[in-house]
């Protein structure tokens, strides 16, 4: 490992940290250089590098933002027994206590940095003489993400889509329920998910969305501080609707309230919040199905039957 990181990234010097870490997908371990600490995933599934650079995009766009700490990648490496890794810089992280707040207000400033790119766009078009195509703003229209991401390590689908309902329905929900149907060709799964799905679009009647760029898979093991503030990791982001986010906030506890305060003092819940949160669960319980089997199946169901009530 060591030699392989030296040549990889042009150190002459590489020693085990101490620091590791990892959960059910990857592990981790950081590593000393005369450049620094790195911190360096690993991962030897055979889909582990497309995971990864799915990983080292989302991790680009949103420091890209400017509004919320995320480790900074450096490089993904092929190992050469089988699988790859991902480099990044290390953080001396602690669990999330004091920056609740600050994590909720930053949070809500990522969600609505695409939104702020429109009207800075909408704003320089009605200035006299201002030509279209000068702006160095790049708003994004539409749903989805350049590059295939991964929530655990099931690649999404990322295809872009201009109506939020669509790429939601076909894209998340309609995507696990077919990787079901592969692995065990669950039934009732599938019967109420074809009921859901003539439902769906009530869910979302009067309510505007803008694209807004997502952590993706932000659960209370994906955030951390520093002294600094707080910070965000292991996300699997694509354009969505900012509502998709709190989903799996809401699942495995981890955020306080100052957290979910602060938040919504920036983007205040819309008419049908809660129920269009139970919906974005679903995805997530889908997905933990898929990965980990039939555990999950009675809160995949139990969220369908209460949609259809």
């Amino acid at each position: 490992m060591e030699e392989l990181l030296r040549r990889e990234l042009s150190v002459s010097r590489v020693s085990v940290s101490g620091h590791s870490g990892g959960g059910c997908i990857s592990q981790g371990q950081s590593y000393d250089t005369e450049r620094g600490t790195y911190y360096v995933k690993c991962n030897h599934k055979s889909e582990a590098r497309r995971m990864f650079e799915g990983e080292m995009a989302s991790l680009e766009a949103i420091i890209h933002t400017h509004t919320v700490r995320a480790p900074t990648p450096v490089k993904v490496i092929e190992q050469p027994a089988g699988g790859a890794m991902l480099v990044m810089e290390h953080l001396d992280m602690r669990s999330l206590n004091r920056q609740s707040a600050k994590l909720g207000e930053q949070l809500a400033d990522l969600h609505l940095h695409n939104q702020r790119l429109r009207e800075k766009l909408d704003a320089e078009s009605s200035i006299v003489g201002k030509g279209s195509g000068q702006s160095m703003v790049s708003y994004v229209d539409r749903f989805g993400f350049h590059v295939a991401t991964c929530c655990g390590y099931l690649p999404l689908v990322n295809d872009w889509q201009e109506d939020w309902v669509t790429f939601y329905s076909r894209q998340r929900i309609q995507h696990q329920i077919d990787l079901l149907e592969k692995s065990s060709g669950d039934r009732e799964a599938r019967e109420l998910w074809a009921q859901l799905q003539l439902r769906v679009p009530q869910l979302f009647s009067g309510v505007e969305i803008v694209p807004s760029l997502l952590h993706g898979d932000l659960w209370g093991g994906n955030v951390a501080e520093l002294d600094s503030g707080p910070v965000i990791f292991d996300p699997a982001s694509f354009y969505g609707h900012s509502e998709f986010e709190l989903a799996i906030a809401g699942m495995f506890g981890g955020f306080s309230s100052t957290f979910y305060s602060a938040y919504h003092q920036k983007i205040p819940k819309s008419p049908g919040f809660e129920k269009r949160l139970k919906f974005y669960q679903l995805f997530h319980y889908l997905n933990h199905w898929n990965h980990f089997g039939g555990g999950y199946r009675g809160s995949s169901l139990g969220i369908m039957r209460s949609l259809l009530k």
